[in-house]
Order: structure tokens, then sequence, then C-alpha cells
């Protein structure tokens, strides 16, 4: 099960650190991927950043690389995503999701493959 959490309104140029906690596995073991998707009014989900088991590799989207940075706390079972200098253009619920398969980095943008989908925390930033 996944808990995303941490969405809110800011104002253009600030920052959000989301969360997705994780239970019932462990990111200190096993294969898997994790990612923060996010969808815009009448738009498609288009993925934001992934982060694999074992190694700290990690991708993002072009429209957020740069500002926002993905990271895994094992202890705490828990994925993070630091958002920075936000923009009007990131406002969107975003979500957090798992599959166990290490994908590789340049298809672990893609939802398709993914099962386990957190419920979601909306991002709203005002210009």
């Amino acid at each position: 099960q996944l808990q995303a959490s941490g969405g809110g309104l800011v104002q253009a140029g600030g920052s959000l650190r989301l969360s997705c906690a994780a239970s019932g596995f462990a990111f200190a073991s096993g294969s898997y991927s994790v990612a923060w998707f996010r969808q815009a009014p009448g738009k498609e989900r288009e993925g934001v950043s992934c982060i694999r088991s074992g190694s700290n590799g990690s991708t993002y989207a072009d429209s957020v690389k740069g500002r926002f940075t993905i990271s895994r706390d094992n202890a705490k079972n828990t994925m993070y995503l630091e958002m920075n200098s936000l923009k009007a253009e990131d406002t969107a619920v975003y979500y957090c999701a798992m599959r166990f398969t290490r994908m590789l980095l340049n298809v672990c943008l893609d939802p398709s493959p993914y099962v386990y989908w957190g419920q979601g925390t909306q991002v709203t930033v005002s210009s």
C-alpha cells in the first residue's frame, strides 16, 4: 500500500516536499521501481521522476529537471519528491506508484507498467 501526502497551495517559486509512505513491503530489500506521476485537469498522467531498488539511479521528466529531486529513506520506508522553483504548470494531482521490477530508467516514467498506486495529493501553484 502507498500513501502520498505533502501537497498544498504554494506561490510560484516556492517549494513543497511530497512523501509516499509504503506499507506491506520494504524499500530496503527486493527489486522494485517507484515513481511519481502527475495529472493535471484535462491532461494525461505523466511521469515526473522514478527511482529503483539497489543503486540510487533515478530519472526525471525534462520539465522538472534541475528543480525536483527524488529520494528514498529505507529506514522510514518512504519515498520523497522535493519540488523547488515551482511553476503554475506544476499544478496537478501527484501520485506515487510502484512495481516489483527494477525497470530500465528509460521506461520507468511510463505509467502503464505500474501496479500499485497511492491515492494522490493535490499540488496547486499560484502565479
